[in-house]
């Protein structure tokens, strides 16, 4: 039944911005949002209030005609609940009506216990922001909507500050009291299901008498002015936007809030509707492309995707014009003008951006820390780095190089050495006093258990841990790195080197339990009951897989990948005599050399895969060759011999074809061609295999055909809601730095799933490189690549040590010198909302924000006659602009 009193007081609440021109019906959210908590008694006591004008208690008491103690305990409730104000004036309460927005819808949402109860009051302030915007889209002046964005100060500082209603310490210091609270947009796209990970808790500032309104009704909590500051420094940190409440005139708003672009419903109209007018600032950013490294870190922290990636070299067809952006200053604007999908941002040009940061799995910034490398700024370099890679001095030894793959500076000489200023980079550190820590989130009580100590669970962990998690990691061997420390042997990657990064993770508190099999030693259901939230699946591809060969359970025939586990942990494995490999990859070369180091006089290798083919790198091939190992290509096992269970050679068959016309593995062989071989040992280097043990046993995490673990391809979200896998276990066998990026995604999913938010809004980035194909590339010098100084086979044969240099820092500036540059950001100029978040993430000087607009807010009573002033010319425009097209056809 609707309750007449209370439609009533949401008519007249909303005629404070509509004029009454605009009726409230039963089923509008300015309805359905007070109905819960008022009834029509406490809506007709509030029908004797106005908008902004305050009361007395006594004065309202006397026009109720009833006592001031019915009255005032009705008032306080609707206070409490947020559908009215209450001010003290005087040391007398006084109590008014506020606009929905902002105003009453946030301060409802602000009342934990309500929105708790009643979830329809977090739907209300959504579905009323989104029923605005379509509404609004064009028909309001520039900077005069009900959200106005207020830069960052530091992105203004100099000649262009002019205004103090646009610096947030202005707005600050005016004021004595202060109080915090949640964000009233991200809690309720929260409550909706919709919620993007951005921080809610403490993140919205009051400012003066809204303080003492929210402190008094236990929405907020009381803050110092250095604590106010400070929260809006850490919104900075997190690439919030700065957004105050805009219908009180310039400089009286009472409110600062931190605002995101996939769930804060100002600048939704700036991203879902296309109407930054809405809430823009006076600025817009601009980009000096001399400077700009193409890092990504202001297009990836730009909330309304104004920034994109972009290319920076000159090209043999001009890249296509962008056509002239319409927008709602003179083009009609409807549902084919919006981006429902405005969350799921863009972050590359159509044109395509740097091939190194586009090819790497973990999309590092190969560009920004190469320029800060070439300006000796190593430690800042590798701080860019760990943003997405915790394990800069372990890639640096053993990546696969895709962005060197990809460099542009192939189409000249050679690609750049990237790689190796990493390796520099991360030595740097490893050697330093004081190892660079990065700066930990306080206050997330939550435990977090990571399954498995190889590089996609250390990589979620560290990423947890850095958010301020309580991160537990469970490894079932007795040492930590997984296949870092027990699948590649030491003179590739020094068991120091995965040590002394797994050792910043301990400083930030990450716990290691070791010689602990989830399933076996203790289950999942158990880690739940001593308050784990949400758990990381990364055991790896730990077994090595088998043929399925005649003779192959015979003494002196071993898997590759227990052959390198059991010499990394010490065990005494002595081989003398011939050994055969069996495999192509780069473990099966890591087994060959391995093997020489212990004893072997005598080393070949077989793999189906002609040398072309071949899946190892060229680089381990060449260490494996100069080390006197005999690579033998298009061979395949036919069977293997034995005498009295002991392994005594392999026959082996040619091998025709490794993949069918689809690219699908089909070896087909010539089963005439055959040759047999002596061998003391046999080892199988094919491939590698999931050991599930007892973990899935009673679950609901399911497996793929290839044992693999079914999960979401975004979230990576398995069976079980609170368990997420990444790493081997989901992909199969691949790349450290594959498992590494994977894990920086299942520490978000998780992050998300603790605070019950959203696992999919906003998680999709797509980059890919630009055409090289276009490029003009005549006129550059040719430099040459540098090269550490060559190791002889010799020598390295005889050791376990690594003793591949690192390039000296002359190298290093020669060789970062190379850099061609190829990316640079693009700026919307339309798009952008003029925060400065981008200036604040650039580490370049690259970026700035340039005043461009001169508008002012106004107070809501003055704002009808510049509306409907706007509006009619707006209307003329689009008349101008409609004639204009159809006089060109």
């Amino acid at each position: 039944m609707v309750k007449k009193k209370v439609l009533e007081l949401a008519n007249k609440i909303n005629a404070g911005l509509t004029g009454g021109i605009v009726k409230v019906k039963p089923t509008d959210p300015e309805y359905r949002v007070l109905e819960p908590v008022t009834t029509d008694e406490m809506a007709e006591i509030a029908l004797h209030l106005e908008i902004r004008k305050p009361k007395s208690i006594n004065a309202i008491a006397t026009e109720c005609k009833r006592p001031v103690e019915e009255i005032e305990k009705l008032l306080s409730k609707m206070a409490i609940d947020g559908s009215i104000k209450v001010e003290t004036i005087n040391g007398i309460d006084h109590y008014f009506l506020e606009l929905f927005v902002p105003g009453v819808m946030e301060y409802m949402v602000a009342n934990k216990e309500n929105v708790t109860k009643y979830p329809v009051i977090a739907e209300c302030f959504e579905e009323y922001t989104r029923k605005l915007g379509p509404t609004l889209a064009g028909n309001l002046p520039i900077g005069m909507g009900v959200m106005r964005v207020i830069p960052i100060d530091s992105a203004i500082e100099g000649d262009t500050r002019k205004a103090s209603y646009e610096e947030i310490t202005e707005l600050i210091n005016k004021h004595e009291q202060f109080s915090v609270a949640d964000c009233a947009c991200r809690t309720s796209m929260r409550t909706i299901g919709e919620g993007c990970g951005h921080t809610v808790e403490d993140m919205c500032i009051q400012l003066g008498p809204a303080a003492e309104y929210y402190i008094r009704t236990g929405r907020g909590r009381r803050v110092t002015k250095e604590e106010a500051i400070e929260i809006c420094r850490q919104a900075e940190k997190e690439g919030l936007v700065h957004s105050i409440p805009n219908l009180s005139g310039p400089g009286n708003a009472l409110a600062i809030c931190n605002c995101c672009g996939c769930s804060c419903f100002g600048l939704r109209n700036a991203t879902f509707y296309k109407n930054p007018d809405f809430s823009r600032s006076n600025y817009i950013a601009k980009v000096n492309k001399d400077k700009c490294v193409a890092c990504g870190e202001c297009v990836e922290n730009c909330q309304v995707n104004a920034l994109r990636l972009g290319q920076n070299l000159c090209t043999k067809e001009p890249l296509p014009t962008p056509k002239e952006k319409d927008t709602p200053f003179d083009t009609k604007w409807g549902k084919d003008r919006w981006d429902p999908d405005y969350r799921n941002r863009k972050v590359v040009m159509e044109s395509g951006t740097s091939p190194c940061k586009s090819e790497c799995p973990a999309h590092i910034a190969v560009q920004g820390y190469i320029k800060m490398a070439s300006q000796g700024r190593y430690k800042e370099a590798l701080e860019l780095i760990k943003k997405e890679n915790p394990f800069p001095a372990v890639c640096g030894r053993i990546c696969p190089r895709k962005c060197e793959s990809a460099c542009t500076r192939a189409g000249i000489d050679e690609p750049l050495a990237v790689d190796e200023v990493k390796k520099f980079l991360a030595d740097q550190d490893l050697k330093a006093e004081h190892r660079f820590v990065p700066e930990k989130k306080k206050g997330r009580p939550d435990k977090i258990a990571v399954i498995g100590a190889g590089p996609a669970g250390l990589s979620c962990a560290y990423f947890l841990a850095v958010e301020g998690y309580q991160v537990t990691v469970f490894e079932k061997q007795n040492k930590l790195g997984g296949m870092l420390t027990l699948g590649i042997p030491s003179f590739r990657l020094g068991k120091e080197v995965v040590n002394a990064e797994i050792n910043i993770l301990k400083e930030l508190g990450v716990e290691f339990k070791t010689g602990t099999e989830i399933g076996k030693d203790v289950s999942l259901s158990a880690l739940r009951k001593l308050g784990y939230k949400a758990f990381y699946l990364a055991i790896g591809a730990q077994a090595g897989r088998s043929l399925g060969l005649d003779g192959e359970d015979s003494n002196g025939v071993i898997t590759g990948v227990e052959f390198l586990r059991k010499v990394n942990l010490g065990e005494d494995m002595k081989m003398n005599g011939q050994v055969i490999v069996i495999g192509g990859g780069n473990v099966a070369i890591d087994v060959a050399r391995t093997a020489e180091r212990i004893g072997a006089s005598q080393i070949d290798m077989y793999c189906l895969e002609s040398r072309n083919e071949m899946p190892a790198l060229d680089e381990e091939i060449e260490e494996a060759l100069a080390e006197g190992i005999s690579i033998n290509n298009s061979w395949g096992p036919k069977r293997i011999l034995h005498e009295n269970g002991r392994v005594v050679g392999v026959e082996f068959k040619k091998c025709v074809s490794v993949f069918d016309g689809n690219g699908k593995f089909n070896p087909i062989y010539d089963e005439n061609d055959t040759k047999v071989l002596n061998a003391d040992y046999v080892l199988i280097s094919v491939g590698q295999a999931m050991d599930w043990g007892e973990i899935i046993v009673d679950s609901k995490l399911q497996l793929n055909p290839n044992k693999t673990i079914k999960v979401n391809p975004l979230s990576y979200q398995t069976g079980e809601q609170d368990v997420f896998a990444g790493g081997d276990v989901v992909t199969g066998p691949k790349f450290a730095i594959d498992a590494i990026a994977l894990g920086k995604q299942g520490a978000i999913s998780i992050h998300r799933y603790v605070h019950e938010d959203n696992l999919i809004i906003a998680r999709e980035r797509e980059y890919h490189a630009l055409d090289k194909s276009n490029l003009n590339l005549e006129g550059y010098d040719n430099i040459p690549r540098q090269k550490t100084q060559h190791i002889e086979g010799s020598k390295s044969k005889e050791t376990f040590t690594d003793l591949r240099q690192t390039f000296t820092e002359e190298q290093i500036k020669k060789e970062t010198e190379r850099c061609l540059g190829c990316g640079a950001v693009a700026v919307d100029e339309y798009q952008c909302v003029g925060c400065g978040v981008c200036t604040t993430k650039c580490k370049f000087d690259a970026i700035s924000l340039t005043r461009k607009y001169d508008s002012a807010g106004v107070d809501f009573t003055e704002m009808k006659p510049i509306v409907i002033k706007h509006a009619i010319k707006r209307q003329g425009r689009i008349a101008v602009k409609s004639a204009k097209n159809l006089f060109t056809k």
